[in-house]
């Protein structure tokens, strides 16, 4: 996939637009977490805390699929395919800050946990499909 098919759904990145992400569980079931989502230019970037289900589905397996769905249209949506190829810790707590104003319209992450540790997951597309 390149950066030019996903242009079209940039906007998306833009809106309040929650992504469903799912990761595989050790037996291979499907996990699905509601997300905030961002795009860097080049990997869809989801910001989280360690330790969640989440993180050691993608810690054992990097793949994961997210669908963002139009909350203006939901009948639009685009489903993106890849890998994470990166978990960041440095920066992801301006991350959160910055979702947070975009998802909340508030200037810090309300629910911060006492010694929670925020990551980014860089997840580099590989595949969409879509419904425009």
């Amino acid at each position: 996939m390149t950066n030019e098919e996903l242009k079209k759904y940039l906007d998306l990145f833009k809106k309040r637009a929650f992504a469903s992400m799912a990761t595989l569980m050790e037996d291979g079931q499907p996990q699905v977490t509601p997300v905030w989502c961002d795009y860097d230019g080049a990997h869809v970037l989801v910001n989280s805390a360690k330790g969640r289900k989440k993180y050691l589905n993608i810690r054992r397996d990097p793949r994961v699929s997210l669908a963002i769905m139009d909350p203006d249209n939901p009948y639009r949506y685009v489903e993106i395919r890849g890998r994470v190829v990166d978990i960041v810790e440095k920066g992801a707590k301006e991350h959160i800050d910055k979702m947070a104003q975009k998802y909340l319209g508030v200037e810090k992450y309300p629910y911060a946990q006492p010694g929670e540790e925020r990551i980014i997951y860089k997840i580099q597309p590989e595949h969409i499909s879509s419904m425009a």
